[in-house]
């Protein structure tokens, strides 16, 4: 997500989620609007380099954006749309990648004050897919069309959570930058970017109370200097002590990781 785009495709980034926040009406709507967009970009290889043509003037741009946009898409998504296709990107798969973003941007906006509620039911959500191995195989096959995938995942997550973190969800079967895992991955990096928190998992023998999650959040945050969204992972093979990753840092203080070193030493 934002973190993979670089350079001169990260500054227009920055612009297009201003105007996510500037953005009018309802935030749902533009998130909805924003993920439309981005499918049809990605069906539309000849418009998406004409979008991001460098040689091509702004203003030519956008009113094309506008002409081919207009009356789809909520009045709030086309104002994203406009200022994404004004900015100039490295590469023109990184136009649809920026605004797939917006959108889950926009969402974690119309989520409010539950965005760290979508941080945890995106990660439960990955849990339940990837602990079910006929769901996963469905939600991972690339020859499946992503339409029938979104109507699965529908119909098991209906209700169970919100519809911010549903419509994310269902956006992620596209699996456009890896695999369904990753890009729900990918979604709560972002959603956690935007309350300014990192994200931490932590794989446990047993479910913490809340006191150890508090004072485990509280000492990754001082390690970290920034307040930490905390996943637990209850693993049984964990046999004592705790592993804790962070981004691609991972801290292994669990007793299984110890007996299988020295296991590792003595077999030589």
């Amino acid at each position: 997500m934002s973190s993979q785009l670089r350079g001169i495709s990260a500054r227009s980034l920055e612009d297009v989620l201003s105007a996510v926040s500037a953005a009018q009406g309802d935030s749902a709507e533009t998130g909805r609007g924003l993920f439309g967009v981005v499918s049809i970009l990605d069906s539309a290889p000849a418009l998406r380099r004409v979008l991001t043509d460098p040689s091509t003037e702004s203003d030519a741009k956008v009113k094309l954006a506008e002409s081919v946009f207009g009356g789809k898409v909520s009045a709030g998504a086309l104002e994203v749309v406009k200022a994404a296709v004004a900015g100039r990107w490295a590469a023109g798969r990184d136009l649809p990648d920026g605004i797939e973003t917006a959108g889950v941007v926009a969402f974690v906006k119309a989520a409010g004050k539950g965005a760290d509620d979508v941080e945890t039911q995106l990660f439960e959500a990955g849990e339940i897919v990837a602990s079910d191995p006929e769901l996963r195989a469905v939600v991972s096959d690339r020859s499946i069309p992503t339409e029938p995938k979104v109507t699965l995942l529908g119909r098991i997550f209906e209700g169970k959570l919100s519809a911010e973190t549903l419509a994310l969800v269902q956006q992620a079967a596209s699996a456009r930058l890896g695999s369904f895992e990753r890009v729900l991955a990918s979604f709560g990096q972002v959603v956690a970017e935007q309350g300014q928190r990192s994200v931490a998992v932590a794989r446990v023998a047993y479910e913490l109370g809340d006191d150890e999650k508090t004072r485990l959040a509280a000492a990754l945050k001082a390690k970290y200097g920034r307040d930490v969204h905390l996943n637990i992972i209850v693993d049984p093979e964990v046999v004592g002590g705790i592993a804790v990753s962070v981004g691609a840092e991972v801290v292994d203080g669990t007793m299984s990781s110890r007996l299988e070193a020295a296991r590792r030493q003595l077999a030589g």
